[in-house]
């Protein structure tokens, strides 16, 4: 059993009760990901990293067999340039006690995974984590699978079971939830200039237009 409200304003993600979880984003799994564009999924979970840090939502970085599959990658390593990804044996990452003992000690219930690939190395820990207490979170955008079918499947699975599925700008917004919360709100808008797509850029545009002067002298 999940042990927060599945609706209502308590079902919604929280830095204070959020921890993160990413999961191979290593070059042999970029190498078959088949179901998103592979810059898209960089440019999503550098992101959702960039803005976990601003927030202070602690962090898990890991890898499988890094020393064939090829170490993480450099935009999210340079996120936690300090931090040296758990490498694993364990296809299933909730299996590694190393990987449950870091989420354990941040006493957080809110659990949030992305990764490569979807049908594997985040479906088994999502699943194995939430028939052990914890609401599970996927970010399907920064997530990918072998193809289109088989990362469907995973989020549909992963569905079943009780797992939220959920995309980067949402989990991001939830986290900041108030434009006046200005401790926060300004590395926020750094992430969305940054890889917020559209969105970032309407905001620089907006940026421009609260700076630029009218004509008898005033910001607009």
């Amino acid at each position: 059993m999940t042990r927060t409200a599945k609706a209502g304003l308590e079902a919604l993600l929280t830095p204070e009760g959020s921890v993160l979880v990413l999961i191979d984003h290593q070059p042999f799994q970029f190498a078959n990901l088949n179901s998103h564009e592979s810059t898209m999924i960089v440019n999503n979970v550098v992101g959702l990293a960039k803005a976990a840090k601003a927030f202070d939502v602690p962090t898990v970085l890991t890898t499988v067999i890094e020393e064939r599959g090829g170490y993480l990658i450099k935009g999210l390593q340079d996120v936690f340039p300090d931090q040296k990804p758990i490498n694993r044996t364990f296809i299933n990452t909730w299996e590694d006690r190393r990987v449950v003992d870091v989420v354990e000690r941040t006493g957080r219930k809110k659990l949030i995974i992305a990764g490569l690939w979807t049908e594997v190395c985040v479906a088994m820990p999502a699943i194995q984590a939430l028939g052990e207490g914890y609401d599970v979170f996927v970010v399907t955008d920064a997530c990918g699978g072998a193809s289109a079918e088989t990362h469907d499947m995973a989020v549909r699975r992963m569905e079943q079971a009780g797992v939220v599925p959920i995309t980067w700008m949402a989990v991001i917004s939830e986290w900041q939830r108030d434009w006046a919360r200005e401790s926060t709100a300004s590395a926020l808008q750094q992430v969305l200039s940054d890889h917020g797509g559209g969105s970032g850029i309407a905001l620089a545009w907006e940026l421009q237009l609260l700076a630029t002067p009218t004509a008898d002298g005033a910001g607009v």
